[in-house]
């Protein structure tokens, strides 16, 4: 009886769905797993410095699950999000209002390919989360050039990756993507960037129970 009258008040909008963050957030990953997530993306990046004055790209932002906490702590007008699905733009747009944020945010970015996406801002902190595992390498290739053109001197991305040989499987419309080190390597010298690696995402406090996003490397890219 009181899960029918819940459901009733949220058909009227009299309250908002209970679960309405796990339906939205569950674009861009696990339903159960959001709040891990969100939590982990800030820590994380306080933990590597992350300023309030700092000038911030969040590439994959999704559906803002990871950017809302990023963007209350950074000053208006400094976090940028940039996606290829319309349906997580439309839902990051709606995360925005419910949290009362959308006079603070820089821009949220539709885009189709890292070939055409212009923005007229530089960063000096990005952050590609669960990201670079979905591209192809031809993909990967254009989106660290991207990163290139658009960091400051003295930029960096943070992002984390799948290592091994075989690719598996895949996730929604995207493939998951396992590269080697030395694939990374390579990609970077041929860019003009290098990156350290700064350890597993288990190592670093993203302990969710899944084995494979846990032992995850994450990498610190700069320029050369």
């Amino acid at each position: 009886m009181k899960n029918k009258i819940i459901k009733l008040l949220v058909k009227l909008r009299l309250i908002k769905d209970p679960k309405r963050k796990e339906k939205r957030h569950a674009l861009v990953g696990s339903s159960k797993r959001w709040k891990i997530k969100q939590d982990f993306q800030i820590k994380f990046l306080k933990d590597q410095g992350l300023k309030e004055d700092d000038v911030f790209l969040d590439i994959g932002c999704g559906t803002l699950r990871g950017g809302i906490p990023i963007m209350k702590f950074l000053n208006v007008g400094n976090y940028y999000g940039v996606d290829i699905r319309e349906n997580a733009i439309e839902e990051a747009k709606n995360e925005l209002r419910e949290e009362k944020l959308t006079q603070k945010i820089g821009d949220l970015i539709l885009f189709d390919k890292f070939e055409n996406l212009q923005i007229n801002t530089r960063f000096n902190k990005m952050l590609a989360f669960s990201v670079l595992i979905h591209l192809s390498d031809d993909i990967l290739y254009e989106c660290l050039k991207f990163v290139k053109n658009n960091l400051t001197d003295g930029g960096v991305l943070y992002a984390n990756v799948n290592i091994g040989d075989n690719d598996q499987g895949s996730w929604l419309e995207f493939p998951v993507m396992f590269k080697t080190l030395d694939f990374y390597k390579s990609t970077c010298d041929k860019l003009g960037l290098k990156f350290d690696v700064l350890g597993e995402l288990r190592e670093l406090g993203h302990i969710s129970g899944d084995e494979l996003s846990d032992k995850q490397l994450m990498l610190k890219i700069y320029k050369a």
